[in-house]
Protein backbone atom coordinates (compact mmCIF):
# COMPACT_ATOMS: atom_id res chain seq x y z
CA UNK A 1 0.00 0.00 0.00
CA UNK A 2 1.28 3.53 -0.87
CA UNK A 3 1.82 5.76 1.96
CA UNK A 4 3.05 9.69 1.88
CA UNK A 5 5.54 10.96 3.91
CA UNK A 6 4.57 13.10 6.79
CA UNK A 7 5.98 16.41 5.34
CA UNK A 8 5.55 18.29 1.84
CA UNK A 9 8.53 16.05 0.12
CA UNK A 10 8.79 18.39 -2.87
CA UNK A 11 9.44 21.25 -0.72
CA UNK A 12 11.50 19.31 1.31
CA UNK A 13 13.92 18.96 -2.00
CA UNK A 14 13.77 22.23 -2.79
CA UNK A 15 14.90 23.40 0.68
CA UNK A 16 17.63 20.70 0.61
CA UNK A 17 18.97 21.84 -3.17
CA UNK A 18 18.39 25.45 -2.59
CA UNK A 19 19.15 26.13 0.99
CA UNK A 20 20.71 23.00 2.43
CA UNK A 21 23.59 21.03 0.43
CA UNK A 22 26.16 23.59 -1.97
CA UNK A 23 25.77 20.62 -4.94
CA UNK A 24 24.23 17.45 -5.70
CA UNK A 25 27.16 15.95 -5.41
CA UNK A 26 26.25 15.16 -1.98
CA UNK A 27 24.51 12.41 -2.43
CA UNK A 28 27.49 9.88 -2.25
CA UNK A 29 28.50 11.38 1.24
CA UNK A 30 25.15 10.68 2.74
CA UNK A 31 24.70 7.37 1.32
CA UNK A 32 27.86 6.02 2.77
CA UNK A 33 27.09 8.09 5.72
CA UNK A 34 24.23 5.73 6.31
CA UNK A 35 26.20 2.41 5.37
CA UNK A 36 28.59 3.31 7.74
CA UNK A 37 25.99 4.54 10.62
CA UNK A 38 24.68 0.77 10.07
CA UNK A 39 28.20 -1.23 9.94
CA UNK A 40 29.06 0.21 13.62
CA UNK A 41 25.62 -0.55 14.72
CA UNK A 42 25.84 -3.98 14.15
CA UNK A 43 29.43 -4.21 15.15
CA UNK A 44 27.75 -3.05 18.45
CA UNK A 45 25.62 -6.19 18.92
CA UNK A 46 28.09 -8.64 16.32
CA UNK A 47 31.65 -8.34 17.23
CA UNK A 48 33.79 -8.95 14.34
CA UNK A 49 31.16 -8.99 11.48
CA UNK A 50 31.92 -8.12 8.21
CA UNK A 51 32.74 -4.15 7.47
CA UNK A 52 32.06 -3.12 3.57
CA UNK A 53 30.55 -1.22 1.21
CA UNK A 54 30.12 -2.21 -2.62
CA UNK A 55 28.83 0.70 -4.82
CA UNK A 56 27.67 -0.33 -8.41
CA UNK A 57 27.32 2.76 -10.89
CA UNK A 58 25.21 2.94 -13.57
CA UNK A 59 27.75 1.54 -16.06
CA UNK A 60 27.81 -1.81 -13.89
CA UNK A 61 24.21 -2.57 -13.15
CA UNK A 62 23.16 -2.29 -16.55
CA UNK A 63 19.62 -0.30 -16.16
CA UNK A 64 21.11 3.20 -15.79
CA UNK A 65 20.87 2.81 -11.80
CA UNK A 66 22.96 3.14 -8.81
CA UNK A 67 23.41 0.21 -6.00
CA UNK A 68 25.37 0.63 -2.83
CA UNK A 69 24.96 -2.03 -0.62
CA UNK A 70 26.92 -2.55 3.02
CA UNK A 71 27.12 -5.31 5.43
CA UNK A 72 25.28 -3.08 8.32
CA UNK A 73 22.82 -3.77 11.00
CA UNK A 74 19.92 -3.28 8.60
CA UNK A 75 16.69 -2.27 9.28
CA UNK A 76 13.45 -4.15 10.15
CA UNK A 77 10.04 -3.08 8.95
CA UNK A 78 9.39 -0.99 11.30
CA UNK A 79 12.03 0.65 11.24
CA UNK A 80 11.98 1.68 8.38
CA UNK A 81 8.68 3.62 9.23
CA UNK A 82 10.49 5.40 11.29
CA UNK A 83 13.30 5.68 10.00
CA UNK A 84 13.07 6.65 6.56
CA UNK A 85 9.24 7.17 6.39
CA UNK A 86 8.86 10.34 9.37
CA UNK A 87 11.27 13.69 9.33
CA UNK A 88 11.90 15.26 13.27
CA UNK A 89 11.53 11.69 15.10
CA UNK A 90 13.99 12.29 17.36
CA UNK A 91 13.02 10.56 20.32
CA UNK A 92 12.40 7.66 18.43
CA UNK A 93 15.97 7.54 16.73
CA UNK A 94 17.25 7.79 20.22
CA UNK A 95 15.41 4.71 21.47
CA UNK A 96 16.26 2.48 18.28
CA UNK A 97 20.33 3.72 19.33
CA UNK A 98 21.04 5.94 16.24
CA UNK A 99 21.40 8.91 17.86
CA UNK A 100 25.09 7.91 19.54
CA UNK A 101 27.90 9.93 18.77
CA UNK A 102 29.45 6.87 17.30
CA UNK A 103 27.46 7.94 13.98
CA UNK A 104 28.11 9.79 11.20
CA UNK A 105 24.91 11.04 10.69
CA UNK A 106 21.33 9.98 10.64
CA UNK A 107 19.15 7.92 8.60
CA UNK A 108 15.78 10.09 7.05
CA UNK A 109 16.98 13.81 5.85
CA UNK A 110 20.51 12.09 4.79
CA UNK A 111 18.71 9.95 2.29
CA UNK A 112 16.41 12.03 1.08
CA UNK A 113 19.24 13.93 -0.45
CA UNK A 114 19.22 11.12 -3.05
CA UNK A 115 16.39 12.81 -4.51
CA UNK A 116 18.54 15.91 -5.45
CA UNK A 117 20.05 13.42 -8.25
CA UNK A 118 17.09 10.37 -8.21
CA UNK A 119 13.17 10.36 -8.96
CA UNK A 120 12.89 7.41 -6.77
CA UNK A 121 14.91 5.66 -4.46
CA UNK A 122 14.57 1.64 -3.61
CA UNK A 123 15.51 -0.15 -0.79
CA UNK A 124 16.40 -3.38 0.37
CA UNK A 125 17.34 -4.51 3.85
CA UNK A 126 17.12 -7.51 6.25
CA UNK A 127 18.02 -6.56 10.06
CA UNK A 128 20.49 -8.49 12.50
CA UNK A 129 17.77 -8.89 14.51
CA UNK A 130 16.00 -11.49 12.60
CA UNK A 131 12.35 -11.09 10.50
CA UNK A 132 12.21 -11.12 6.54
CA UNK A 133 13.89 -8.61 4.36
CA UNK A 134 11.98 -5.02 3.97
CA UNK A 135 11.42 -3.48 0.77
CA UNK A 136 11.04 0.37 0.58
CA UNK A 137 10.38 2.08 -2.29
CA UNK A 138 9.83 6.31 -2.49
CA UNK A 139 9.36 8.54 -5.45
CA UNK A 140 9.78 11.93 -5.59
CA UNK A 141 6.23 12.77 -5.58
CA UNK A 142 5.87 12.21 -1.71
CA UNK A 143 4.81 8.42 -1.54
CA UNK A 144 6.53 5.90 -0.49
CA UNK A 145 5.62 1.69 0.00
CA UNK A 146 7.11 -0.43 2.52
CA UNK A 147 6.50 -4.03 2.03
CA UNK A 148 8.14 -7.25 3.77
CA UNK A 149 9.94 -10.15 1.16
CA UNK A 150 11.44 -13.00 2.54
CA UNK A 151 13.33 -13.79 -0.78
CA UNK A 152 14.22 -9.67 -1.43
CA UNK A 153 18.23 -10.20 0.27
CA UNK A 154 19.52 -13.29 2.35
CA UNK A 155 22.60 -12.00 3.79
CA UNK A 156 22.31 -9.24 6.96
CA UNK A 157 22.57 -5.23 5.51
CA UNK A 158 21.03 -2.87 3.04
CA UNK A 159 21.19 -1.97 -0.56
CA UNK A 160 20.33 0.93 -2.06
CA UNK A 161 19.16 1.69 -6.05
CA UNK A 162 18.85 5.16 -7.22
CA UNK A 163 16.84 5.43 -10.11
CA UNK A 164 18.37 8.92 -12.09
CA UNK A 165 16.43 11.86 -13.00
CA UNK A 166 16.73 12.53 -16.93
CA UNK A 167 18.34 15.91 -16.26
CA UNK A 168 20.97 13.63 -13.72
CA UNK A 169 22.17 10.92 -15.25
CA UNK A 170 25.57 12.09 -15.29
CA UNK A 171 25.74 12.10 -11.62
CA UNK A 172 25.53 8.07 -11.64
CA UNK A 173 28.18 7.51 -13.93
CA UNK A 174 31.19 5.76 -13.29
CA UNK A 175 33.66 8.44 -13.45
CA UNK A 176 31.81 10.53 -11.34
CA UNK A 177 31.03 8.15 -8.64
CA UNK A 178 34.28 6.79 -8.42
CA UNK A 179 35.61 10.51 -7.87
CA UNK A 180 33.21 11.69 -5.45
CA UNK A 181 33.27 8.06 -3.14
CA UNK A 182 37.22 8.28 -3.12
CA UNK A 183 36.83 12.30 -2.09
CA UNK A 184 34.39 11.74 0.68
CA UNK A 185 35.28 8.18 1.91
CA UNK A 186 38.71 7.34 1.22
CA UNK A 187 39.45 7.65 4.92
CA UNK A 188 36.60 5.22 6.32
CA UNK A 189 38.17 2.43 8.29
CA UNK A 190 35.86 -0.33 6.15
CA UNK A 191 36.58 -1.70 2.55
CA UNK A 192 34.39 0.82 -0.25
CA UNK A 193 34.72 -0.42 -3.42
CA UNK A 194 33.78 0.55 -6.46
CA UNK A 195 33.41 -2.94 -8.77
CA UNK A 196 36.87 -4.99 -8.21
CA UNK A 197 38.89 -1.12 -7.42
CA UNK A 198 39.49 -0.42 -3.49
CA UNK A 199 38.75 3.57 -2.72
CA UNK A 200 39.67 3.77 0.62
CA UNK A 201 43.26 3.36 2.56
CA UNK A 202 44.09 1.44 5.58
CA UNK A 203 46.13 4.67 7.40
CA UNK A 204 45.04 8.34 7.90
CA UNK A 205 47.74 10.20 5.87
CA UNK A 206 48.99 11.85 8.85
CA UNK A 207 50.19 9.20 10.94
CA UNK A 208 54.10 9.56 12.06
CA UNK A 209 57.26 7.25 10.39
CA UNK A 210 60.44 7.60 8.88
CA UNK A 211 59.32 9.62 5.84
CA UNK A 212 56.33 11.42 7.86
CA UNK A 213 57.86 15.16 6.61
CA UNK A 214 58.50 13.72 2.52
CA UNK A 215 55.10 12.32 2.45
CA UNK A 216 52.94 15.21 4.27
CA UNK A 217 55.42 17.78 1.82
CA UNK A 218 53.58 16.13 -0.77
CA UNK A 219 50.30 15.83 0.70
CA UNK A 220 50.32 19.58 1.27
CA UNK A 221 51.38 20.31 -2.03
CA UNK A 222 48.73 17.99 -3.52
CA UNK A 223 45.85 19.11 -1.63
CA UNK A 224 46.10 22.61 -0.68
CA UNK A 225 48.15 24.11 -3.89
CA UNK A 226 52.17 24.93 -2.02
CA UNK A 227 55.33 23.83 0.30
CA UNK A 228 54.70 24.29 3.34
CA UNK A 229 57.03 26.57 5.25
CA UNK A 230 56.84 24.21 8.33
CA UNK A 231 54.59 20.81 8.86
CA UNK A 232 53.22 20.50 12.24
CA UNK A 233 51.20 17.48 13.76
CA UNK A 234 48.38 17.88 15.37
CA UNK A 235 47.29 15.05 18.67
CA UNK A 236 44.63 16.34 20.89
CA UNK A 237 43.50 13.04 22.26
CA UNK A 238 40.63 14.60 24.75
CA UNK A 239 38.59 15.78 21.20
CA UNK A 240 40.16 12.70 19.37
CA UNK A 241 41.54 15.14 16.57
CA UNK A 242 44.78 14.33 14.79
CA UNK A 243 46.20 15.60 11.43
CA UNK A 244 48.85 18.58 10.51
CA UNK A 245 49.11 21.80 10.53
CA UNK A 246 50.71 23.62 7.09
CA UNK A 247 52.57 27.05 7.64
CA UNK A 248 52.26 28.68 4.37
CA UNK A 249 55.68 29.95 3.05
CA UNK A 250 54.58 33.21 1.07
CA UNK A 251 52.37 36.06 2.96
CA UNK A 252 48.02 36.04 2.76
CA UNK A 253 45.84 38.37 3.44
CA UNK A 254 44.70 38.85 6.67
CA UNK A 255 41.24 38.37 5.72
CA UNK A 256 41.81 35.53 3.28
CA UNK A 257 39.22 32.63 4.01
CA UNK A 258 40.83 29.20 6.25
CA UNK A 259 40.35 26.38 4.26
CA UNK A 260 41.06 23.55 5.76
CA UNK A 261 40.06 20.23 5.21
CA UNK A 262 38.23 18.72 7.82
CA UNK A 263 37.13 14.61 8.79
CA UNK A 264 34.77 13.84 11.14
CA UNK A 265 35.09 9.90 12.23
CA UNK A 266 37.56 9.56 9.04
CA UNK A 267 34.41 11.01 6.51
CA UNK A 268 35.23 14.24 5.27
CA UNK A 269 33.22 17.19 5.91
CA UNK A 270 34.99 19.31 3.06
CA UNK A 271 38.28 20.76 1.93
CA UNK A 272 37.37 24.47 2.41
CA UNK A 273 35.92 24.41 5.70
CA UNK A 274 36.56 27.31 8.16
CA UNK A 275 36.88 28.58 11.86
CA UNK A 276 39.08 25.53 13.24
CA UNK A 277 41.67 28.08 13.95
CA UNK A 278 42.08 31.26 15.77
CA UNK A 279 41.50 34.76 13.02
CA UNK A 280 45.39 35.75 13.84
CA UNK A 281 46.27 32.11 12.13
CA UNK A 282 45.26 33.05 8.71
CA UNK A 283 48.84 31.67 7.09
CA UNK A 284 47.96 28.47 8.55
CA UNK A 285 45.95 25.39 6.62
CA UNK A 286 45.08 22.26 8.66
CA UNK A 287 43.89 18.65 7.86
CA UNK A 288 42.28 17.09 10.57
CA UNK A 289 40.29 13.65 11.66
CA UNK A 290 38.14 14.49 14.92
CA UNK A 291 35.73 12.21 16.35
CA UNK A 292 34.67 15.20 18.51
CA UNK A 293 33.07 18.22 16.10
CA UNK A 294 29.47 18.73 15.31
CA UNK A 295 28.96 19.05 11.99
CA UNK A 296 26.05 21.52 10.85
CA UNK A 297 22.59 20.40 9.19
CA UNK A 298 24.45 19.56 5.78
CA UNK A 299 27.37 18.30 6.87
CA UNK A 300 29.51 20.86 5.22
CA UNK A 301 30.63 22.90 8.21
CA UNK A 302 30.88 23.26 11.80
CA UNK A 303 29.11 23.76 14.80
CA UNK A 304 30.08 26.72 16.86
CA UNK A 305 29.68 24.98 20.34
CA UNK A 306 32.40 24.90 23.59
CA UNK A 307 34.32 21.25 21.89
CA UNK A 308 34.75 23.92 19.01
CA UNK A 309 35.77 26.90 20.80
CA UNK A 310 38.10 24.81 22.44
CA UNK A 311 39.83 22.92 19.97
CA UNK A 312 40.41 26.51 18.29
CA UNK A 313 42.19 27.07 21.87
CA UNK A 314 44.43 24.22 21.91
CA UNK A 315 44.92 24.23 18.39
CA UNK A 316 46.48 28.11 18.74
CA UNK A 317 48.46 27.14 21.71
CA UNK A 318 50.33 24.89 19.69
CA UNK A 319 51.27 27.48 17.24
CA UNK A 320 52.42 30.05 19.62
CA UNK A 321 54.41 27.55 21.11
CA UNK A 322 55.95 26.52 17.65
CA UNK A 323 56.68 29.90 17.20
CA UNK A 324 58.53 30.47 20.58
CA UNK A 325 60.65 27.74 20.17
CA UNK A 326 61.44 28.55 16.46
CA UNK A 327 62.94 32.24 17.44
CA UNK A 328 64.66 30.40 20.49
CA UNK A 329 66.63 27.60 17.96
CA UNK A 330 66.28 29.33 14.53
CA UNK A 331 66.19 32.66 14.55
CA UNK A 332 66.91 33.31 10.82
CA UNK A 333 63.74 31.35 9.72
CA UNK A 334 61.91 32.96 12.48
CA UNK A 335 62.64 35.66 11.15
CA UNK A 336 61.51 34.98 7.46
CA UNK A 337 58.51 33.71 8.62
CA UNK A 338 57.80 37.21 10.91
CA UNK A 339 58.98 39.74 7.51
CA UNK A 340 56.43 37.18 5.79
CA UNK A 341 53.21 37.02 7.82
CA UNK A 342 54.09 39.91 10.19
CA UNK A 343 50.38 41.07 10.41
CA UNK A 344 48.82 37.71 12.02
CA UNK A 345 51.93 37.96 14.09
CA UNK A 346 51.15 41.74 15.06
CA UNK A 347 47.67 41.07 16.15
CA UNK A 348 47.93 37.93 18.22
CA UNK A 349 51.08 39.69 20.20
CA UNK A 350 48.58 42.45 21.51
CA UNK A 351 46.92 39.74 23.28
CA UNK A 352 49.83 37.18 23.80
CA UNK A 353 53.12 38.29 26.11
CA UNK A 354 55.15 35.56 24.69
CA UNK A 355 54.50 36.17 20.64
CA UNK A 356 54.70 40.40 21.63
CA UNK A 357 58.49 39.23 23.01
CA UNK A 358 58.93 37.52 19.23
CA UNK A 359 57.46 40.51 17.59
CA UNK A 360 59.83 42.71 19.79
CA UNK A 361 63.05 40.43 18.76
CA UNK A 362 62.71 39.39 15.21
CA UNK A 363 60.31 41.97 13.35
CA UNK A 364 61.77 44.60 11.84
CA UNK A 365 60.68 48.38 12.14
CA UNK A 366 60.86 51.43 10.11
CA UNK A 367 63.00 53.58 11.87
CA UNK A 368 65.48 56.85 11.56
CA UNK A 369 68.18 54.32 11.97
CA UNK A 370 66.78 52.04 9.08
CA UNK A 371 64.98 49.25 9.14
CA UNK A 372 65.70 47.69 12.79
CA UNK A 373 63.72 45.31 15.88
CA UNK A 374 61.98 46.98 18.67
CA UNK A 375 64.70 45.00 20.65
CA UNK A 376 67.72 46.69 18.97
CA UNK A 377 66.12 50.43 19.17
CA UNK A 378 65.34 49.77 22.61
CA UNK A 379 68.94 49.23 23.16
CA UNK A 380 69.84 52.49 21.53
CA UNK A 381 67.36 54.95 22.84
CA UNK A 382 65.81 54.14 26.22
CA UNK A 383 62.38 55.36 25.16
CA UNK A 384 60.64 54.43 21.77
CA UNK A 385 59.58 57.88 20.33
CA UNK A 386 57.12 56.80 17.22
CA UNK A 387 55.06 58.83 15.46
CA UNK A 388 51.21 57.04 14.66
CA UNK A 389 51.26 59.00 10.87
CA UNK A 390 53.31 57.40 8.37
CA UNK A 391 53.26 60.40 6.13
CA UNK A 392 54.00 62.48 9.62
CA UNK A 393 56.97 60.35 9.62
CA UNK A 394 58.92 60.69 6.72
CA UNK A 395 58.05 64.61 7.39
CA UNK A 396 59.79 64.54 10.56
CA UNK A 397 62.33 61.67 10.44
CA UNK A 398 65.02 63.94 8.27
CA UNK A 399 65.25 66.41 11.41
CA UNK A 400 64.84 64.16 14.02
CA UNK A 401 67.48 61.77 12.79
CA UNK A 402 69.74 65.13 12.11
CA UNK A 403 69.31 66.02 16.19
CA UNK A 404 69.92 62.45 17.31
CA UNK A 405 66.61 61.64 18.31
CA UNK A 406 65.35 57.80 17.22
CA UNK A 407 62.00 58.09 15.58
CA UNK A 408 60.15 55.04 15.24
CA UNK A 409 57.04 54.76 12.48
CA UNK A 410 54.22 52.94 13.88
CA UNK A 411 51.78 54.10 11.56
CA UNK A 412 51.17 50.55 9.57
CA UNK A 413 48.13 48.18 10.46
CA UNK A 414 48.69 47.18 14.99
CA UNK A 415 52.08 48.92 15.35
CA UNK A 416 50.48 51.92 17.36
CA UNK A 417 48.70 49.66 19.69
CA UNK A 418 51.76 47.62 20.18
CA UNK A 419 53.37 50.65 21.33
CA UNK A 420 50.62 50.76 23.60
CA UNK A 421 50.95 47.42 24.89
CA UNK A 422 54.53 47.62 25.36
CA UNK A 423 53.88 50.87 27.64
CA UNK A 424 51.27 48.63 29.08
CA UNK A 425 53.80 46.00 30.32
CA UNK A 426 57.19 47.58 30.46
CA UNK A 427 55.93 50.81 32.32
CA UNK A 428 55.36 54.78 31.06
CA UNK A 429 59.09 55.00 29.94
CA UNK A 430 58.98 52.85 27.24
CA UNK A 431 57.65 54.01 24.33
CA UNK A 432 55.67 57.60 24.21
CA UNK A 433 54.14 59.01 20.91
CA UNK A 434 55.91 62.47 19.54
CA UNK A 435 53.55 64.75 18.12
CA UNK A 436 55.72 67.51 15.28
CA UNK A 437 55.05 70.29 17.63
CA UNK A 438 57.43 68.39 20.19
CA UNK A 439 59.91 68.71 17.55
CA UNK A 440 59.60 72.48 17.31
CA UNK A 441 60.70 72.71 20.97
CA UNK A 442 63.48 71.00 20.47
CA UNK A 443 64.60 73.58 17.82
CA UNK A 444 67.02 76.42 18.47
CA UNK A 445 65.78 80.09 18.34
CA UNK A 446 67.85 82.16 15.59
CA UNK A 447 70.38 84.10 17.02
CA UNK A 448 68.46 87.65 17.63
CA UNK A 449 70.74 89.79 15.03
CA UNK A 450 69.51 87.08 12.37
CA UNK A 451 65.88 87.08 13.59
CA UNK A 452 66.38 91.07 13.36
CA UNK A 453 67.67 91.28 9.77
CA UNK A 454 64.54 88.78 8.88
CA UNK A 455 61.82 90.60 10.76
CA UNK A 456 60.51 92.57 7.18
CA UNK A 457 61.05 88.87 5.43
CA UNK A 458 59.15 86.95 8.28
CA UNK A 459 56.26 90.12 8.42
CA UNK A 460 55.61 89.26 4.38
CA UNK A 461 56.29 85.48 4.83
CA UNK A 462 53.26 85.69 7.60
CA UNK A 463 51.24 88.03 4.53
CA UNK A 464 51.66 85.48 2.53
CA UNK A 465 51.16 82.15 4.60
CA UNK A 466 47.78 83.67 6.31
CA UNK A 467 45.91 82.49 2.63
CA UNK A 468 46.87 79.28 3.90
CA UNK A 469 46.33 78.97 7.52
CA UNK A 470 49.41 79.15 8.71
CA UNK A 471 51.94 80.39 10.70
CA UNK A 472 55.57 81.54 10.09
CA UNK A 473 58.11 80.78 12.64
CA UNK A 474 61.65 80.64 12.38
CA UNK A 475 63.80 78.41 13.70
CA UNK A 476 67.84 77.09 13.29
CA UNK A 477 67.57 73.08 12.82
CA UNK A 478 69.56 70.46 11.02
CA UNK A 479 69.34 69.32 7.80
CA UNK A 480 70.46 72.77 6.64
CA UNK A 481 69.96 71.75 3.01
CA UNK A 482 66.13 71.66 4.24
CA UNK A 483 65.20 75.54 4.14
CA UNK A 484 61.62 74.53 5.86
CA UNK A 485 59.26 71.86 7.97
CA UNK A 486 55.54 72.00 7.73
CA UNK A 487 54.29 71.07 11.57
CA UNK A 488 50.81 70.01 11.49
CA UNK A 489 47.95 70.34 14.45
CA UNK A 490 45.84 67.03 13.71
CA UNK A 491 43.14 68.71 15.48
CA UNK A 492 42.92 71.95 14.54
CA UNK A 493 43.14 70.18 10.97
CA UNK A 494 40.06 69.20 11.48
CA UNK A 495 38.77 71.87 12.76
CA UNK A 496 39.92 73.82 9.69
CA UNK A 497 38.26 70.87 7.30
CA UNK A 498 35.13 70.95 9.40
CA UNK A 499 34.93 74.89 8.87
CA UNK A 500 35.87 74.87 5.08
CA UNK A 501 33.13 71.71 4.63
CA UNK A 502 30.34 73.83 6.19
CA UNK A 503 31.29 77.11 4.45
CA UNK A 504 30.51 75.36 1.16
CA UNK A 505 27.35 73.31 1.93
CA UNK A 506 23.54 74.31 2.38
CA UNK A 507 22.46 76.27 5.60
CA UNK A 508 21.14 73.50 7.84
CA UNK A 509 24.20 71.23 7.37
CA UNK A 510 26.83 73.83 7.91
CA UNK A 511 25.02 75.17 11.49
CA UNK A 512 24.72 71.39 12.41
CA UNK A 513 28.67 71.33 11.31
CA UNK A 514 29.29 74.18 13.05
CA UNK A 515 28.17 73.05 16.36
CA UNK A 516 30.11 70.11 16.00
CA UNK A 517 33.32 72.03 15.57
CA UNK A 518 35.28 73.70 18.46
CA UNK A 519 36.33 77.04 17.89
CA UNK A 520 40.24 77.25 17.17
CA UNK A 521 42.67 80.71 17.51
CA UNK A 522 45.67 79.68 16.55
CA UNK A 523 46.76 78.67 12.90
CA UNK A 524 46.25 74.69 12.00
CA UNK A 525 49.80 74.86 10.20
CA UNK A 526 53.04 76.39 11.21
CA UNK A 527 55.82 76.30 8.05
CA UNK A 528 59.29 76.19 10.46
CA UNK A 529 62.00 78.02 8.44
CA UNK A 530 65.57 76.90 9.25
CA UNK A 531 67.48 80.27 9.53
CA UNK A 532 70.50 78.34 8.82
CA UNK A 533 69.33 77.86 4.85
CA UNK A 534 71.05 79.96 2.37
CA UNK A 535 67.47 80.28 0.81
CA UNK A 536 65.80 81.54 3.47
CA UNK A 537 68.69 83.65 4.47
CA UNK A 538 68.61 85.91 1.22
CA UNK A 539 65.10 86.20 1.52
CA UNK A 540 66.15 89.41 3.52
CA UNK A 541 68.07 90.57 0.07
CA UNK A 542 65.08 90.25 -2.11
CA UNK A 543 64.03 94.22 -2.78
CA UNK A 544 61.28 92.94 -5.33
CA UNK A 545 58.44 91.93 -2.63
CA UNK A 546 56.30 90.31 -5.78
CA UNK A 547 59.55 87.86 -6.19
CA UNK A 548 59.82 87.56 -2.18
CA UNK A 549 56.19 86.53 -2.06
CA UNK A 550 56.83 83.75 -4.61
CA UNK A 551 59.78 82.27 -3.05
CA UNK A 552 57.54 82.00 -0.13
CA UNK A 553 54.51 79.88 -0.86
CA UNK A 554 57.16 77.99 -2.87
CA UNK A 555 58.86 77.08 0.14
CA UNK A 556 55.06 76.50 1.43
CA UNK A 557 54.34 74.15 -1.20
CA UNK A 558 57.37 72.55 -1.13
CA UNK A 559 57.09 71.71 2.73
CA UNK A 560 53.30 70.76 1.98
CA UNK A 561 54.87 68.25 -0.57
CA UNK A 562 56.93 66.83 1.54
CA UNK A 563 54.71 66.69 4.32
CA UNK A 564 53.03 64.19 1.81
CA UNK A 565 49.53 65.65 3.42
CA UNK A 566 46.49 66.20 0.63
CA UNK A 567 46.05 69.31 -1.09
CA UNK A 568 43.57 71.71 -1.23
CA UNK A 569 42.13 73.83 -4.08
CA UNK A 570 43.74 76.70 -2.91
CA UNK A 571 47.27 74.89 -2.68
CA UNK A 572 47.21 73.55 -5.72
CA UNK A 573 46.92 76.61 -7.41
CA UNK A 574 49.45 78.45 -5.05
CA UNK A 575 51.78 75.77 -6.56
CA UNK A 576 51.05 76.22 -10.10
CA UNK A 577 51.02 80.01 -9.85
CA UNK A 578 54.33 79.95 -7.88
CA UNK A 579 56.27 77.39 -10.36
CA UNK A 580 54.78 78.88 -13.40
CA UNK A 581 55.79 82.61 -12.48
CA UNK A 582 59.21 81.15 -11.37
CA UNK A 583 60.18 79.66 -14.03
CA UNK A 584 58.61 82.97 -16.23
CA UNK A 585 61.19 85.23 -14.50
CA UNK A 586 63.83 82.60 -15.21
CA UNK A 587 63.10 82.53 -19.11
CA UNK A 588 62.65 86.52 -19.34
CA UNK A 589 66.68 87.12 -17.73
Amino acid sequence: MSRSFGVDLRGIIELLSQHLYSSPRVYIRELLQNAMDAITARAGVQAGGPAWIAIEPAERTGDGTLRISDSGVGLTEDEVHTLLSTLGRTSKRDELGFARQDFLGQFGVGLLSCFLVADEIRLVSRSAKGGPAVRWTADASGTYEVVADESARLEVGTTVTLVPRKDAEHWLQHDMVAALAREFGELLPVDVRIGDSLLTQPALPWERGADFTERMTAYCERTFGFRPFEILPLDIPAAGLTGAAFVMPDAAHPGARQAHRIYLKRMLVGDSVEGLLPDWAYFVRCAVNSSALRPTASRESLYQDETLLAIRDELGTVLKDWLVRLGATEPDRAAALLAKHQLGMKSVALVDDELLRLVEHWLPFETTDGNVTLRQFRRRYNTILFTSDVDEFRQLAPVAQAQGLGLLNAGYAYDTELMRRLTEIDGSAATRRVVPSELLATMDRPDPMVETELRGSLKLAQEVLDRHDCEAVPREFDPVSLPALLITDADRERQRDTAEIGSESDPLWAELLGQLAEPTSSASQQLVLNTRNPLVQRLSELADKTLAELTVESLYVHALLQSRRPMRPKDTAALNRSFLDLLDRAVRR
